[in-house]
């Protein structure tokens, strides 16, 4: 297939080379970026040249303006993209304004899937991305060899535009909270006097195991915060959690909080490091690190 493919960053790079490993052309459009080393890409001017020769328009965008400035801004998406064709965002955005995009996209007669994934770039790298899917049926089923170049677990969530949003961000509120628990255990055991290392090591094979103990536990101990996914994206997504609870009546007291340690991370420079690193507000406030490193 041909496939245009926008927003070529930490996640879309190793996206859009499986894509070309795969045996798909791709095309992109460039932003202040050069074309990422090892892509074999075709580049024109705006996102809507890109989908103008495209059967199907991927985004992998940071944010929901980024998403609106690239679907339905000047030269955006809507201007280029045909009847029959197919675009999906995979980006992390607003439910709600997912609504309204594939509304937009719908209208020249093309269809709309919303597909945010979870696993990070390690996931992106060996396409074992989990992706989540809202839309129609007969437009997930022509999308599914794609998901499949790209991840292992792919579900549609359900056939309305926004469904694979939510469920992403349900995955960004579990995930933020583990974290927030992980760090709480392992520095309250520190302080305490025992090792943390044999800590997690003990928990891992107990009820209180799980996948951000294995790693992000192990990412705190050995303070090693680069980013695979950065506190700054996190704190974004748990944004987004807290406003659709509000507009759904929905209490969420545990995600505010791990959204103001995050804040905090932000508030000393750690915006660009790894979402483990959430372990450093407890530190502060605790007034004790896992390791010899004070902050």
């Amino acid at each position: 297939m041909r496939i245009g493919f926008i927003g070529l960053g930490v996640m879309g790079a190793p996206m859009a080379r499986n894509l070309v490993k795969a045996g798909h052309t791709v095309a992109t459009v460039l932003n202040r970026s050069p074309l990422p080393e090892g892509l074999d890409a075709e580049v024109f001017g705006s996102p809507a040249d890109v989908a103008c020769g495209a059967d199907l328009v991927i985004t992998m965008l940071p944010d929901t303006p980024d998403v609106e400035r690239v679907l339905l801004g000047t030269r955006g998406v809507v201007e280029g993209t045909h009847s029959g064709a197919l675009v999906i965002d995979m980006s992390s955005i607003s439910p709600i304004a997912t609504e309204g995009f594939s509304a937009r996209i719908r209208e020249v007669g093309a269809g709309y899937l919303d597909a945010p994934v979870s696993g990070g770039e390690v996931g992106a790298k060996t396409a074992s991305l989990t992706i989540m899917v809202g839309g129609l049926q007969a437009d997930f089923d022509r999308a599914k060899p794609i998901f499949e170049t790209l991840g292992k677990n792919i579900n549609l969530i359900g056939e309305r535009n926004g469904a694979g949003q939510i469920c992403k961000i349900a995955n960004q509120i579990m995930v933020a909270l583990n974290i927030e628990a992980v760090a709480e255990a392992l520095v309250f055991a520190s302080k305490a006097g025992c090792d943390p290392a044999k800590v997690r090591a003990a928990l891992m094979s107990g009820f209180a195991a799980s996948r951000v103990l294995d790693v992000h536990g192990e990412r705190m101990i050995n303070r090693t915060f680069a980013p695979g996914f950065r506190i700054k994206l996190h704190q974004k997504d748990l944004g987004l959690a807290l406003d659709s609870a509000r507009s759904l009546g929905v209490v969420l007291p545990n995600t505010a909080s791990a959204q103001h340690l995050m804040s905090a991370c932000t508030a000393h420079d750690g915006a660009d490091d790894d979402h483990s690193s959430l372990v450093r507000a407890i530190e502060r406030m605790s007034a004790h690190t896992l390791s010899a490193e004070r902050t």
